[in-house]
């Protein structure tokens, strides 16, 4: 195991007008025969933990760009990969020969293989007795959801669609694929989203961005608040179904009965690569991706709007960085259903902030349990936050008690660790406590797993 120790603390300031630096966040999902690990002739350093107390061991390093995990038992993990199609299994440490499942998937730019999520009713805790927990759970078996662009016969070949889709796992492998979701993939080919989660309703929630970089109005919808925009179709929110794929209906108003509305839980989204729940609250988090400008934290409260093509970051503070007035009466509501909420924390100098998770694990001690884990894709740092008193908020001091970051010099005090990679998932083992880091370098992707010297018990 490859042990990292506590080294000086140093981040440059990001300047946004250094065409090259952009063109790494441009490139960073972009399915192009690049080694990221040694891209533009850098040296790749190893990751830095700051945390003298906590190290860093590589589970794997032997994947092609992973974009997510999740776990079937404490040793005993799956690991999607976004260009292959494949999907992996990682037992007692050592990869398996054979994939578990190869679809059919359009790799360029975001798309991919993309989402996640493992339901193992043996596992699940606390169930409600409620009809829809009941129904979700009334089948025996590990049920495994993927989200992927799907293309016809061949990978890169005629694209079906973002598509979800639910498989049992039987016998080591996935089996009778059944499309909950048909989701757009027009115009393409960056801001799909695709990151799934299960919600402690039991419950299956998956983000979807815009689709629509180039701000293409053909594809503008009503849930990127444009009033001559179409009718949502999916892209664009936080949407969430039982997992029969059905809208729920029977808690917290949807913002429509018609076409997918009833499917939106928040709207007005970018683009994201990160939603995550915290135990304690059941509140649902999401990290957002601004263009030069506007990376967001922010809570997806019930009918949440991101405010999203109208504002970025705070909007008190739109102005000044984009010259543009943001003006709440251009906020599409949806008959009062939907509600702007400003971002809990943004970045003035763009990180591409990527997956976000609470530590749920006793083991780092009271220092982290239950804190914010954020990833990043520039200098694939780890943030560390604590919350607020009502967990609905960042516990936020010195330069960032504004709840912006205005320079990296900023973030030191809020900073884990750092040259993780293209950071692309970050999750908690629910057996052992560890966290484990994807780094979804587009060859020898890695996993790495990050504990305590001493294990609290």
């Amino acid at each position: 195991m490859n042990i990292v120790s506590k080294s000086n603390f140093s981040i440059s300031k990001f300047d946004l007008d250094n065409f090259f630096v952009l063109s790494i966040l441009i490139l960073t999902f972009l399915s192009l025969p690049y080694d990221f690990d040694n891209a533009f002739g850098a040296k790749k350093e190893p990751p830095l933990i700051y945390d003298e107390n906590l190290q860093v061991g590589i589970i794997t390093e032997d994947l092609k760009f992973p974009t997510g995990i999740d776990f079937l038992s404490e040793n005993d993990l799956l690991v999607i990969e976004k260009n292959t199609g494949q999907v992996k299994r990682i037992l007692d440490g050592e990869m398996l020969n054979e994939p578990v499942l190869d679809v059919n998937v359009a790799s360029e730019s975001e798309r991919g293989l993309l989402g996640i999520a493992i339901l193992n009713p043996k596992n699940v805790m606390n169930i409600e007795s409620n009809e829809n927990s009941q129904q979700n759970l009334s089948t025996n078996g590990i049920k495994v959801f993927l989200f992927y662009t799907e293309t016809q016969d061949i990978d890169n070949g005629e694209i079906l669609g973002n598509r979800l889709y639910k498989y049992d796992l039987i016998d080591g492998k996935l089996v009778n694929p059944t499309m909950l979701l048909d989701l757009p993939f027009l115009p393409g080919p960056s801001h799909n989203g695709g990151v799934l989660d299960l919600g402690p309703d039991n419950n299956l929630y998956i983000v979807v961005g815009d689709l629509n970089r180039e701000g293409n109005p053909e594809y503008m919808t009503l849930a990127q608040n444009i009033y001559d925009g179409i009718e949502p179709d999916g892209r664009g929110g936080v949407l969430r179904m039982t997992m029969e794929g059905d809208p729920v209906l029977s808690e917290n108003p949807s913002l429509g009965d018609h076409g997918l509305l009833n499917y939106y839980y928040g709207y007005g989204i970018r683009n994201s690569f990160g939603i995550g729940f915290d135990s304690l609250t059941g509140f649902l988090w999401e990290t957002e991706n601004g263009s030069n400008y506007g990376d967001e934290i922010n809570v997806i409260l019930p009918g949440f709007n991101g405010g999203w093509r109208q504002v970025l970051g705070l909007s008190s503070e739109y102005e000044n960085f984009k010259g543009k007035k943001f003006d709440r009466d251009n906020l599409i509501l949806f008959n009062g259903q939907g509600k702007y909420y400003d971002p809990v924390f943004t970045w003035a100098d763009t990180v591409a902030p990527t997956a976000i998770t609470f530590l749920d694990s006793k083991i780092f001690g009271p220092e982290y349990e239950n804190d914010l884990l954020v990833g990043s894709v520039k200098q694939g740092r780890i943030f560390h936050f604590n919350l607020n008193e009502t967990r609905t908020g960042l516990d936020l001091s010195g330069d960032l008690a504004d709840r912006i970051a205005d320079v990296d010099e900023e973030l030191e005090s809020v900073t884990l660790g750092k040259n993780f990679g293209t950071i692309t998932d970050i999750e908690i083992n629910p057996y052992d406590g560890k966290i484990y880091v994807v780094n979804g370098q587009s060859k020898n992707g890695k996993i790495y797993e990050i504990f305590p010297n001493k294990i609290i018990n």
